[in-house]
């Protein structure tokens, strides 16, 4: 039986960015651990004999001719804006560490 430990919950946490209460820690520690038993049960099952499965769905490739057609003007994609500049979208800048 695989159990996660607390610091493994807080790493993974940190790794999505997440700030967890205690609770919310210990609580994940449990549902994850319970995760990683189910995928356990699952390396049991003997799979030698069954044939790989790419795609239950009948393969048919659906294609369109390419053809050519012309998009909004500039004027268009930023008529609805009031943050532009020489002619395009002003934003934010988004900087961390």
């Amino acid at each position: 039986m695989s159990a996660l430990e607390i610091k493994d919950v807080e790493h993974i946490a940190e790794l999505a960015r997440l700030e967890l209460t205690e609770g919310e820690k210990h609580l994940f520690q449990q549902q994850l651990s319970a995760i990683l038993n189910y995928v356990e049960q699952l390396q049991e099952v003997d799979t030698e004999t069954v044939e790989p499965t790419y795609t239950v769905l009948p393969i048919n490739t659906v294609l369109r001719d390419d053809v050519v057609e012309f998009g909004l003007t500039r004027e268009a994609a930023l008529a609805n804006t009031e943050e532009k500049e020489a002619g395009m979208f002003r934003v934010k800048a988004i900087l961390e560490d």
